[in-house]
């Protein structure tokens, strides 16, 4: 089930998705189209030229086949620690943010992260959160 949806313009070329908290300053992408630590996940976006959407389902019930979207690659799929549980999504340098209501129970969940563009320049990023803490 879709539970939250946000289009982001953002000014920097890499979106931040976890924890409320800071985003470790280790966290660095490279050149993968994604890299995720403990608490938060980054992904390379197309920046400044058009508005970046990113809908947030729970637990697998998210259709790939909406309208004219072309399929989402999977660029990450692991656990992050959601302190107080909250999801965070924005660029990195902080100007756009979205904060989701509680989603539950503070905790470690999984995660899985799908782009439309998994060698870079995303404009489309899908977020499945599991309901269930491990």
């Amino acid at each position: 089930m879709q539970i939250a949806g946000v289009d982001l313009y953002v000014n920097h070329p890499v979106l931040a998705l976890g924890s409320t908290e800071w985003i470790p300053s280790t966290l660095a992408l490279g050149s993968a189209p994604a890299a995720g630590c403990g608490t938060h996940v980054i992904v390379r976006v197309q920046a400044q030229t058009a508005l970046i959407k990113v809908r947030l389902f729970t637990d697998g019930d998210r259709d790939d086949h909406e309208g004219d979207r072309k399929p989402l690659t999977t660029v990450f799929d692991g656990h992050l620690l959601l302190n107080d549980g909250r999801l965070v999504v924005g660029d990195v340098v902080g100007e756009s943010r979205f904060i989701t209501s509680l989603l539950g129970t503070p905790g470690r969940r999984r995660v899985q992260v799908l782009v439309d563009a998994p060698q870079g320049q995303s404009r489309a990023v899908d977020v499945v959160i599991s309901a269930e803490t491990v």
